[in-house]
């Protein structure tokens, strides 16, 4: 695997010689190296990366003295030969991260680049230390903030699930933590230092039902949270009641629900969607990766299924979904989106490091915690002025439709 190392150049103003053989009394510029590689560097790893002409890499993996003689002759020609500075570090701002990096696995590198990103927009001195941990048994967890405390970190980002969180909970640490992946209505805490950025699926389902008209037709995957959501859905339509939004009230006895569950293998509908009347002109709740809803919405059109909408959780807010079916697959269908405040600079900062906070909710959601993070450390506005309620970030829920080459609102509950 080929990791990218980012240089920080302090930029320094040049100044105009009159005679071009004069030297300048300004000292050059020093670079500064960041490791923004979420797994260790054994000295076999960074003898393979001077082998391959990786020098940032290697002089990232070595920011201190190297037991292997030959190896930190070679740090040391090579942070002379670079004018390499001394790693930006400050016992202010120190922020740990903790990566269960075989259970979340892309999520490893972009959750650190997440954040890292957000902290180099702040133009702060800062130090990140990435703890990756194998497992989130409880033996691992508690020795892992042990250390982040003997570090002297205060503040760290966790993307466990929803177990890892449980584990942390029954552990009762005494340092602030952010689970961008877990709701806090998901886990039972009442803990003043953990806080929780997962999105709300349940009030998302909630505003997408009230689009809903019977038949009401849920696929799902085999998932926990596809059979948590689902059941969810099915018990709040069967009670839905005419509000304020003007929805015709329909007698409880006259709903229907219907659900398919969807396995993973499973490419041809034909036997839930062909000549069914029992869904005719209903609507169709995707609790199902994109993908397969792709797939879903072009069998509903092969099947001639006449649905009045789709509707889809923040699972399906992808711009891949805009370009693996037709206009006229998508046409009704409705998603429900939590993403709607950012920051372009954070946008351009994370795009430099290939990482996505527009559509990618963990890496929003961990943008979000370090923003308050960074506020109870500096005091200095949050760039996302989202409510902080009962250690739970709250997101506001927009409809938005997939169109033709991108997302346009459809309803928005910050109206």
């Amino acid at each position: 695997m080929k990791f990218k190392i980012f240089s920080l150049l302090l930029i320094i103003p040049v100044l105009v010689l009159a005679k071009s053989y004069l030297a300048s009394p300004i000292p050059l510029p020093k670079t500064y190296i960041q490791d923004l590689d979420p797994y260790t560097c054994d000295e076999d790893c960074l003898k393979e990366e001077l082998a391959k002409g990786y020098i940032f890499s290697f002089l990232a993996h070595s920011p201190s003295k190297l037991d292997n003689k030959e190896l930190n002759e070679q740090r040391l020609l090579n942070l002379s030969l670079f004018n390499i500075g001394a790693p930006i570090s400050t016992d202010k701002l120190k922020i740990a991260v903790i990566i269960p990096y075989k259970i979340i696995g892309r999520y490893a590198a972009s959750t650190t680049n997440s954040v890292f990103a957000y902290l180099l927009t702040k133009n702060r001195a800062f130090d990140i230390k990435t703890f990756n941990i194998d497992t989130q048994d409880r033996d691992v967890l508690e020795k892992t903030i042990e250390e982040i405390q003997n570090d002297g970190f205060y503040y760290a980002i966790a993307p466990l699930t929803k177990e890892g969180v449980d584990t942390v909970i029954s552990i009762d640490p005494q340092i602030n933590i952010f689970f961008p992946t877990v709701n806090r209505d998901d886990v039972n805490s009442s803990s003043p230092y953990l806080y929780f950025g997962g999105i709300d699926y349940k009030a998302q389902t909630a505003v997408l039902l009230k689009e809903a008209v019977s038949p009401l037709v849920i696929f799902k995957d085999t998932s926990t949270l596809a059979d948590r959501l689902s059941a969810y859905a099915k018990d709040k339509y069967m009670l839905k009641t005419i509000d304020s939004t003007g929805f015709e009230q329909i007698d409880p006895g006259e709903r229907k629900v219907v659900t398919f569950s969807i396995d993973k293998s499973s490419t041809n509908l034909k036997d839930q969607l062909s000549e069914n009347e029992n869904i005719q002109n209903g609507s169709f709740l995707t609790n199902t990766p994109v993908v397969k809803t792709g797939m879903i919405m072009s069998q509903l059109t092969l099947y001639d299924v006449n649905e009045t909408n789709v509707l889809s959780t923040q699972i399906n807010y992808d711009p891949l979904i805009l370009s693996m079916t037709q206009f006229q697959d998508r046409e009704n269908m409705i998603i429900a989106n939590s993403i709607s405040k950012n920051n372009n600079i954070i946008i351009e900062t994370n795009s430099l490091l290939s990482n996505d906070i527009v559509y990618d909710w963990i890496n929003y959601a961990t943008t979000v915690g370090i923003d308050y993070f960074f506020n109870l450390i500096t005091n200095v506005p949050r760039e996302y002025q989202l409510q902080m309620l009962n250690n739970q970030i709250i997101y506001p829920i927009t409809l938005v439709k997939p169109s033709y080459a991108r997302f346009v609102t459809y309803k928005s509950d910050e109206q």
